[in-house]
């Protein structure tokens, strides 16, 4: 008989190999999805993580696209991981993301076409405070009548869509735009665009801000009081409380915390990639993020290199579409893999398997 025996402390060792091991499985088991649509798994496998980077015909364009996909995903990851940390579980990362870049981007729009050199900074001011606004939601339904962060934050999601089509076809919609749905488009609009700030490296302000947010993490984690406070409410409840901190505060701390990042990083995509408010803007990246925030295990350092990795898999899935006519559904699914098999190599974290009837339980 087989059977999992509780550690008497988390292993270090699995903690450290759990990442590598779960990319190496995604690896292993998109191959053989890739091989069931009819690719060669090998030749799939290299577009996704060698050719973005080193294709003599592609990496010209890729490398920088690197920092522009992995910027938001740093980003909002950086937010959810120290939620993460405390036992409080925002999983609406994309709504906030979606109401960050509405209130952004309105704050810009209403000011049209204003050349000011504080325009864009208050466009970022009015994005972050757009995402914790939607974050607060979840943050004081809970600490006022006890709901449920997940659920509540989740839902959100689907209402903040809902505002994103309303907006792009209606109130944010360009007047001169001959009744097609979006806004504006941000490229054509200096003050408020942004743009590349090295030439032809895809870094804009979105990359500068996740670089900070990563800082800000490993110092506050590491070195702050407030950090400690973090890691003890979410690996022990009871002595937080008894050591004084307030679970309401931390609640508050952390859904606002992460909400105005990721309604930061709606802000920078919305006046740089993406260009202008429209139906279709949100990609997802609210929900991605949640993969890579864990698979950097909820550290600032592992999720500025998982945040990397996972774009190199977003610009990878492109060229594969392109050249290998694979569907995005399989792209997605091989995304997710790495959450998957993720999960299922912590548990070796915790637990050990044991084998015979003397095992213990």
């Amino acid at each position: 008989m087989i059977r999992l025996e509780k550690r008497p402390q988390p292993s270090r060792l699995w903690s450290a190999l759990t990442p590598v091991i779960a990319v190496v499985l995604t690896m292993i088991v998109g191959g053989l999805l890739f091989a069931a649509l009819g690719a060669n798994p090998f030749e799939a496998i290299r577009t996704l993580f060698w050719d973005p980077l080193f294709h003599p015909q592609f990496a010209g364009y890729s490398r920088p696209q690197l920092l522009v996909k992995a910027a938001p995903l740093i980003l909002i990851a950086i937010g959810l991981s120290i939620g993460f940390r405390a036992g409080v579980w925002n999983i609406g990362a994309e709504g906030q993301y979606i109401m960050g870049a509405i209130c952004g981007a309105g704050a810009g729009l209403a000011l049209y076409p204003s050349d000011s050199v504080l325009l864009f900074p208050m466009m970022i001011l009015a994005g972050a405070l757009g995402g914790w606004a939607w974050g607060m939601i979840p943050a004081l339904l809970k600490t006022r009548l006890g709901t449920n962060e997940i659920l509540v934050s989740l839902m959100l999601v689907y209402v903040a869509e809902t505002i994103l089509g309303s907006v792009s076809t209606g109130l944010l919609r360009n007047p001169e735009g001959m009744g097609f749905p979006g806004s504006r488009n941000f490229k054509q609009w200096d003050a408020a665009h942004n743009g590349e700030l090295i030439a032809n490296t895809g870094a804009h302000w979105g990359v500068i801000a996740a670089f900070i947010a990563v800082i800000f993490a490993y110092v506050l984690l590491s070195r702050h009081i407030l950090g400690y406070q973090v890691r003890l409410t979410g690996e022990a409840p009871r002595a937080a409380r008894f050591s004084g901190v307030n679970p309401t505060r931390m609640v508050l701390f952390c859904l606002g915390l992460s909400g105005a990042l990721a309604g930061m990083a709606g802000l920078f995509e919305v006046t740089g990639p993406a260009g202008q408010i429209s139906i279709d803007f949100n990609s997802g990246y609210g929900f991605t993020a949640i993969i890579v925030a864990f698979l950097g295990r909820l550290n600032p350092i592992g999720i500025l290199l998982a945040g990397l990795l996972m774009a190199l898999t977003y610009i990878g899935g492109e060229l594969a579409q392109l050249m290998l006519s694979l569907p995005a559904a399989a792209i997605q699914l091989f995304q997710g893999m790495l959450l998957f098999f993720l999960l299922a190599m912590d548990v070796f974290t915790n637990f050990r398997i044991r084998f015979g009837q003397g095992a213990k339980t």
